[in-house]
Formats: structure tokens, C-alpha cells, sequence
């Protein structure tokens, strides 16, 4: 055997254009070219390939263009060799969470997440910069022809740092805001489920362009809809007319896999679950079941619309009536009472509903009879046929840019503009799956995963987020800064903190409270290629380690488990083998030891759960022999076992 049976595992990025490449030979072989730097697609084959007439040159057509979109393009395919390391001093509960926290530039982030969550995110929102003339906005390492810049801008910029400030004054206003939403959103996409929705927040001056950008890259067909934010604090020196609105476009990855949009009402699954928990507990006891659940309502501050269903009826069920007869109604006829078999009075009123819907509401347990016929029936509405509602695309919040971070204890909101908490739970509702993942990779002051936690205390729900943020320092001179906070993140993390202690403190929820914190971070291997001139004996150590010497075992894991497609909220276990740490991934979907110096006594134990996975380091053998004598032993102990090294 040889050593070409062991899978040696590529730690980089997955590589999007060379996937797309292949994809489109597949479909037209004869317009793939070989090059010297490899396959390559002759673009005027694909063209007639694709158009029912000759093609003979370019022509004028519909579509949004800008300076700078083919580098945008290109840099929405260009891998990185970028990885993810774990923060677990700055984590929460880091062994149990299913949240994460990710610091670190967020293209890079969504190029790293490819593999591990493609087609997993249900629902993204986003608040991205508004580009109002002095913002600081994303720029990538890409630059239009200096030429072509000067003709189309009539400036030359030099941008070398991940943030610029993009004035009004700019010839490429738009144009740099544009290229920095485009390989953002295009790869986002890839992340989202066949039944995904993206919401992004926006106000007047881009809605145009984001609209046209969200065309191209989601497809006109799978718009959902422009939803209107009435946020009610217009400024105060408007001369014309005063905006008290913005914007958040919702986009479906495949609108044909949406059903329905369902937001669930405050409160309203809790409430029926724990009526009925009462009920059963109670041993069915309605009276003493009543008395404990108003109870709970009053301690639990219920409001709102869900407040009047405060009666259990005999099945432990939630529900609220009214009387069946109506003022004016002309509808008459006779409703026996069921015990004492007379006809109902009901003075001069009318009932509310036809002979035919009345004993259909009756067969279905609706109808509610007094004691006997004196008493007016009446119509039960059960809360648990009432938890959700239709969405419509107006939503009323005032907008009170430091109300949520007082709340918390902060002196003042240390953001420009957050959007309010209430708002993004409004829209996290639209789409109501108790389990999705949510991400947020423009996330400032992590105010949705404060808004999926407030969900989830009030359903009970499973919902994970994954917050991205890229690490901006805060000013020396800075409040904040005194306060020790260095980071953006740092009061981010700060403010989760917080928040999860103010939402545990009112509601007692049994829900996810932690985050793990990862950091995006240069490869974990070393920069082995030198000019031979720059090549020192002093260097010469490196070769005796690929890996760089402050990286840990968990380094390697988590860019292990990224390239293996898992994702990073699995449940991670170390166990001790004979001196051996060896690190199980989801009980056996990974297992992996990343010592550099591995006793094969271990696999006896390691292969009792069959892993799916198993890693190991290539410095972990000292001959390839070695390495093929592990390999034949772990074939006969777990067959079904794929080994990999690093």
C-alpha cells in the first residue's frame, strides 16, 4: 500500500471560480481553453453558444454596470488563504453554544464559510453602510485601470486599508459603494437555503442601486418585497421634506420554495405551552389551572393582543370568547341548549353566523354553552388557531438610537444609528422556523442577536446566529476606550453579554445564552517559499514544522472542520488517550489528533465510535511507513473510516 491511499486535506478557501469553470464545461465543453495558467472559458464561444443569432460584437442592452464591476466579479470567485481561529477567553459557554461571533473583514468571512454552510443560513439581515457622502465603507484589494479611472472619475486614489471614507466629492461615489456590496451579496447567496430569504436595510440615495444589484445577483423573479420602516424621528433641519422612513428589501434565494410568510404573535406559542403543561400538571383541574396561569400572566407582564386569552378550557387549550348574536343581524333560528334540550334565548338580536357555519363551529368544539338556555352562547377563539399573522410590508418602530444600549447599562450608544432591537425581531418573525440560523455579517452592535435571543425567550426557540464584524479600534481618546473596550467587537461581545443577563433576569428562559468567538486570522501554516538570496540559516528551522509555532491543536481543528464542510457550532469533546489528545467533532463525524507525535496504540480506542473523519498530522510519523502501518490498522478496525493528514 502506498501512501497515496491516505486523503491529504487542502486547508484552503474553497475556490468558487474554478467550481464555476467546471460547471459551465460540463454544461458547453467546447468553450473551455487550456492556458498555461490552466482552464480558462473563451467568452465568444459561450456567447453564440448562448444566443439563437450570430454574435458579431457587443451590443447595447439593459443592465446595471459601473466602474469596477468585472474586479468586483472576480473578487467574489478569488479564493484566500485566510483561517478561523477560536477566542475562547472572550467566548461564552464555548463547549455548549450554538452562536457565533466572528471578528474579521467580512468578505473574507463569507469566502471562509462556503464550504461549511452552503445552503445552510435561512435568513440573513443586514445593515450595511449607507454611503451618505462620509462614511466609512469597505474596499477591497481591487482597483479599476488607472487610465480608465481617470477618464470615468477624473481622480486617482490610492486605497490600501479595508475601510475608506467615501465622500460625496468622489467620481466613484457610487461606484465604490457598489463594488463593495457586490461580492458580498453574490456570495451570501451561495450560503443561503433553497427557501432562504436576505433582508437589507437601506435608506433613499442606494435603494435604487441595491434594488437593480439585488436583481442581477437574486433574480427579478425572486423579489419578495420592499418593506417600508416608518421610524418616526425625522431631523430637524430638513428644508424640503422630512424623511421618517427607510427601507429593508427582502430577497427569497427561490421564491417558489416560500409557502407563506408567518410572523408569530407576541408570546402566543408560550402561552399555549404552558396552559397545557398547567393543565396536565393539575392533573386536568381547569379551576386551579385558570387561577396558576393568570398568575403567570400577570408575573410575566403579558400585553398586548394575547392578553385576553386568559381561560383553559377542558382540553388544557387557551381561548377567549364573545357572544354569538350580533346587533342588526336578521339571522334567526332555533339553538338547543345541549343539557337542558330548550331553545336558547336571544331577545331581538340576530345569531352572528348562518344555520350551516354555526353547526360546523359547533362540531369543532367553537361554540361555548352557559348553564342552561337563558344564557347566550358564545364563540370560542382558541389562541393556538391564532399564533400567527400575515406580514404586510409597513412596519411602526421608533427608532431610539441609544434606548436599547441604556437599557443595558451603557452611558450612551457608542454607534451611529443601530437599529432598534424590536424591529429586527419584527423582521426575524417574517419567516417563522424556530430553528434556522441567522446571519448578520454587517453586524455593528450585535443588535440581532439580541433580537434572537428576545425571540426565542418568548417561543421557547432553537434559533442561532452568526454575527461578523470586522474589529475597528476604537479611539484612544474615546470614552469607550477609558471604558476598556478596544474594539467594536469588544463592546459588541459586551453588549450580547448584557443582554442575554437582562433576558434570562426577566423571563427565566431555558434558551441559548453563550457565543463562541472565532478571529480570522493569516494560515496556520508557515511561508515556506523564499529567494534563495533571503534564505538564512536562521530560517531553516521552519522546515522541521509546517505550522507556524503559535498555533494550537484547536487552530487546526477548527480549519480541519471548515474544510471537511462541519460547521462551528458542533459540539467539540477532548478526550486523554495515552498520552494523545484526541478531539471528537459531533461524536464521530470528525476525529482527530494533532500531537506531533502520535502513538498508534490509540486507534484501538479511536475507532471504537467508527468515526466518519479521522485527521492526523503529517509531522505525526516519522516515516511513511509509520503512516501506512496506521492506515492498515484503522481499515481493520473501522472500515468504513476515511483518513486524512494535514
Amino acid at each position: 500500500m502506498s501512501e497515496e491511499n491516505i486523503t491529504k486535506l487542502d486547508l484552503k478557501s474553497k475556490d468558487i471560480l474554478s467550481e464555476n469553470i467546471e460547471n459551465i464545461g460540463k454544461l458547453f465543453p467546447n468553450v473551455i481553453v487550456e492556458t498555461k495558467e490552466g482552464k480558462k472559458i473563451d467568452f465568444d464561444l459561450l456567447k453564440q453558444e448562448l444566443s439563437h443569432d450570430v454574435v458579431e460584437g457587443a451590443s447595447e442592452k439593459y443592465q446595471l454596470t459601473w466602474p469596477g464591476k468585472k474586479q468586483a466579479i472576480l473578487e467574489a470567485n478569488t479564493p484566500i488563504d485566510k483561517v478561523l481561529r477560536p477566542v475562547k477567553e472572550k467566548s461564552v459557554d464555548f463547549d455548549n453554544t450554538k452562536n457565533i461571533y466572528i471578528e474579521g473583514e467580512n468578505l473574507e468571512v463569507l469566502k471562509i464559510l462556503q464550504e461549511s454552510y452552503l445552503r445552510k443560513i435561512k435568513c440573513i439581515y443586514i445593515d450595511p453602510p449607507y454611503n451618505t457622502g462620509n462614511d466609512f465603507i469597505y474596499r477591497d484589494d481591487y482597483r479599476i485601470d488607472e487610465e480608465q479611472e481617470l477618464k470615468d472619475s477624473g481622480q486617482v486614489d490610492e486605497y490600501n486599508k479595508k475601510l475608506i471614507a467615501n465622500y460625496d466629492s468622489s467620481g466613484k461615489f457610487h461606484s465604490v459603494w457598489l463594488s463593495m456590496m457586490y461580492p458580498r451579496l453574490k456570495l451570501a447567496r451561495n450560503l443561503l437555503t433553497d427557501d432562504g430569504v436576505i433582508f437589507i436595510s437601506i435608506d433613499d440615495f442606494e435603494y435604487s442601486n441595491l434594488k437593480r444589484l439585488c436583481d442581477e445577483i437574486f433574480g427579478a423573479s425572486n423579489f419578495v418585497s420592499n418593506i417600508i420602516w416608518y421610524k418616526n424621528n425625522s431631523k430637524g433641519n430638513v428644508k424640503l421634506i422630512s424623511n421618517v422612513t427607510e427601507y429593508i428589501l427582502c430577497y427569497a434565494k427561490n421564491i417558489n420554495n416560500i409557502s407563506e410568510f408567518r410572523i408569530a404573535k407576541p408570546n402566543a406559542k408560550l402561552m399555549c405551552d404552558v396552559a397545557k403543561e398547567m393543565f396536565e400538571k393539575n392533573k386536568k383541574d381547569i379551576e386551579k389551572t385558570n387561577i396558576e396561569f393568570r398568575k403567570w400572566m400577570k408575573e410575566h407582564h403579558i400585553t398586548g393582543g394575547e392578553k385576553k386569552y386568559n381561560k383553559v378550557d377542558e382540553n388544557g387549550r387557551l381561548y377567549t370568547d364573545k357572544p354569538l348574536t350580533a346587533p342588526g343581524s336578521k339571522l334567526y333560528y332555533e339553538i338547543i341548549h345541549p343539557v337542558t334540550g330548550k331553545v336558547c334565548k336571544f331577545a331581538s338580536r340576530g345569531w352572528a353566523y348562518k344555520k350551516e357555519s354555526f353547526e360546523e363551529l359547533k362540531a369543532s368544539g367553537h361554540i361555548l354553552f352557559g348553564k342552561d338556555e337563558t344564557t347566550c352562547p358564545y364563540l370560542k377563539y382558541f389562541l393556538d388557531e391564532n399564533i400567527y399573522r400575515t406580514p404586510i410590508n409597513h412596519i411602526q418602530i421608533t427608532a431610539n438610537n441609544a434606548n436599547d444600549m441604556q437599557l443595558l447599562g451603557f452611558n450612551k450608544s457608542y454607534f451611529d444609528y443601530p437599529k432598534p432591537s424590536k424591529l429586527i425581531e419584527e423582521i426575524l418573525n417574517f419567516d417563522y422556523d424556530s430553528e434556522q440560523i441567522i446571519l448578520d455579517f454587517f453586524s455593528g452592535s450585535a443588535t440581532t442577536a439580541d433580537a434572537v435571543m428576545q425571540i426565542n425567550s418568548k417561543d421557547n426557540g432553537k434559533r442561532r446566529y452568526i454575527m461578523v464584524q470586522l474589529p475597528e479600534k476604537c479611539k484612544e481618546n474615546s470614552e469607550v476606550y477609558k471604558l476598556g473596550y478596544r474594539t467594536i467587537c469588544d463592546i459588541a461581545q459586551e453588549r450580547i453579554i448584557r443582554a442575554a443577563d437582562k433576558i434570562r433576569k426577566e423571563t427565566n428562559a431555558k434558551i441559548d445564552y453563550g457565543f463562541r468567538v472565532y478571529k480570522v486570522d493569516s494560515p496556520n501554516v508557515n511561508d515556506v517559499y523564499f529567494i534563495p538570496k533571503d534564505l538564512k540559516q536562521t530560517k531553516l528551522g521552519i522546515f522541521e514544522n509546517n505550522y507556524k509555532e503559535d498555533r494550537t491543536p484547536e487552530d487546526l481543528l477548527i480549519q480541519v472542520m471548515l474544510n471537511l464542510g462541519l460547521t462551528l457550532d458542533l459540539k467539540i469533546d477532548e478526550k486523554m488517550i495515552n498520552n494523545n489528545m484526541v478531539y471528537f467533532v459531533a461524536e464521530n463525524a470528525l476525529v482527530a489528533c494533532l500531537d506531533n507525535n502520535v502513538d498508534l496504540s490509540i486507534l484501538e480506542e479511536i475507532c471504537k465510535v467508527k468515526p466518519l473523519r479521522l485527521v492526523f498530522k503529517d509531522e505525526s510519523f516519522i516515516t511513511d511507513s509509520e503512516k501506512i502501518n496506521m492506515k492498515e490498522k484503522v481499515k481493520g478496525l473501522s472500515p468504513e473510516t476515511i483518513v486524512s493528514v494535514i
